[in-house]
């Protein structure tokens, strides 16, 4: 066993390096066990301890100490030692109550539990602050007031095989025909503001009158040249089978006969609809591949629409439905003059076991 004064020799294995470094780069960890996983892990790589203490801006004796903590006590060592005290008021059972409350129990009118909440609801058999429930809770990482929303993918059982096809399609594009990316943006709100916005000045940003009149919305749809990033646009009214029909028509008038036209496109209805396929059918100058079901992000068009708005939409004024109509289609003119394909590169490989 080394001493506490000389330099322990760290060794660790490749398992126990990743646990230290995602310590170190996770933003939820303890400052002090952050500290303390850089100073295991700069030892691992050769470093002394007046090194270390250097680059970290701590003293020699902070190093060694737990450099020699993890030597003996491995993971266990980077945390501190139980203090001695006023016994825990609140033991195994009532931690446990707690966590059963919020992981099993739903509040019978509020839509999540809150620390004042939960104390309320467990002030009979515990009598706990809403103070030290947040303490609890927090030593268990346990958030209920957060919440993540997530997808069902089972809905596509398909959805490697689709997403790989359209994402071969992205990185070798067909040399024999014309490859569009299509989608619609419906619903963009014609705004302006009730009053003049201030201009920028110097110390002060541009100064936007909170309220606004709706003048209306517009709706677009709208085929990316994939190859070369050029915008087919459309303005529509209604989105359904006969107005994507006629879409189609319009971009083949676009492209050289002697070449096909390959579209990708999502699962919409107006996609998607007998009289849609039965038109494709007869035209089979069209092939179709379509994304996953929920997988529209794959659809390579939805870039632009976020560029659309981000620098447009967002922070627009538009006096009528016209006008947003105009100002999208100039947009469009102005950004097909020095449009770029997109570098695709993700290929719906899985990264990771399922």
């Amino acid at each position: 066993m080394a001493r506490a004064g000389s330099a322990d020799n760290v060794v660790l294995g490749e398992r126990r390096r990743l646990r230290l470094e995602a310590m170190v780069a996770r933003p939820t960890s303890a400052q002090r066990v952050v500290l303390r996983a850089k100073i295991v892990l700069a030892a691992w790589r050769g470093r002394s301890n007046a090194a270390i203490a250097r680059e970290l801006g701590i003293g020699v004796d902070t190093v060694r100490k737990w450099r020699h903590r993890f030597v003996r006590h491995e993971m266990a060592g980077l945390h501190d030692r139980p203090r001695s005290g006023r016994p825990a008021l609140y033991d195994l059972d009532a931690h446990l109550l707690i966590v059963a409350t919020v992981t099993q129990e739903a509040p019978q009118v509020d839509s999540h539990w809150t620390h004042r909440l939960l104390a309320h609801h467990l002030a009979q058999p515990l009598g706990i602050s809403a103070s030290q429930i947040g303490r609890i809770l927090a030593s268990l990482d346990l958030k209920p007031h957060r919440v993540r929303g997530w997808l069902n993918r089972p809905e596509d059982p398909a959805f490697v095989t689709k997403a790989q096809a359209v994402c071969a399609l992205y990185l070798n594009p067909p040399g024999d025909a014309v490859l569009f990316s299509i989608d619609e943006k419906t619903a963009m709100q014609a705004r302006s503001r009730k009053r003049a916005t201030a201009a920028l000045r110097r110390g002060r940003p541009e100064l936007r009158e909170f309220e606004y009149v709706r003048h209306g919305t517009v709706s677009l749809m709208a085929a990316m040249n994939v190859t070369d990033g050029t915008v087919h646009p459309k303005i529509i009214v209604a989105n359904n089978s006969a107005t994507f029909i006629e879409f189609l028509t319009e971009l083949g008038a676009t492209v050289d006969p002697a070449k096909k036209i390959h579209l990708i496109v999502d699962n919409g209805s107006s996609h998607t609809s007998k009289a849609t396929k039965a038109w494709l059918a007869e035209h089979p100058r069209f092939r179709v591949t379509y994304t996953p079901v929920h997988a529209s992000w794959l659809n390579i068009v939805e870039i632009f629409f976020s560029i659309l708005a981000r620098r447009m939409l967002r922070r627009g004024d538009f006096a009528s439905r016209q006008d947003l109509i105009d100002k999208i289609l100039a947009f469009i003119a102005t950004y097909n003059q020095t449009a770029k394909p997109f570098r695709w590169s993700y290929d719906a490989k899985l990264l990771r076991a399922a």
